[in-house]
């Protein structure tokens, strides 16, 4: 599914698919942002690379220039009893150029909605950069562990309740 919003002048064009629907250029592009940001940006070793994956939907926001397209946001939604009892929101990511006009706020929501369509019945859980709480707690995520280290950076563990309206719940 592609949909299309426009937010300062950038228009994205926001495509979720199954792993299987990928193409060889979008999981090139998937792998290549996550690596800018994850792995050089914020120095994190680990297996990028995992089956959790395979059984995803990956949410792309692509920027137009021209005819060429850019991948600038992207998130992974996993299904429950893959890595949590709930469903869970995993590799949120955007490129540094694409920061400060908002897209990381338009990329969560999305994901969120995507649950909430997908498993309405369901929560949903996240491993959050520690420094991200407020961010998430603007949609409906409480904290649920006390914080530890992965991957050199502090995170804590948040769900999110079956039931809450995405919209009411973001700020």
């Amino acid at each position: 599914m592609t949909v299309t919003s426009s937010k300062q002048h950038s228009t994205i064009e926001w495509q979720w698919s199954d792993f299987a629907q990928l193409s060889a250029h979008d999981v090139h592009a998937i792998l290549a942002l996550r690596q800018d940001v994850f792995v050089l940006e914020q120095q994190c070793l680990y297996r990028d690379i995992d089956e959790i994956d395979l059984q995803s939907a990956h949410l792309l926001g692509w920027q137009r220039h021209g005819t060429q397209r850019t991948l600038v946001a992207y998130l992974r939604y996993i299904p429950a009893g893959i890595v949590s009892a709930e469903a869970a929101i995993g590799r949120v990511a955007c490129a540094r150029a694409a920061r400060g006009i908002g897209l990381g706020k338009q990329l969560f929501a999305a994901g969120v909605l995507h649950a909430d369509q997908q498993h309405p019945t369901d929560g949903l859980r996240i491993s959050a950069q520690q420094y991200l709480e407020n961010f998430y707690t603007g949609f409906g995520f409480t904290t649920c562990s006390a914080p530890y280290l992965e991957d050199g950076i502090w995170h804590i563990a948040m769900q999110r309740p079956a039931g809450l309206n995405t919209l009411t719940a973001t700020r």
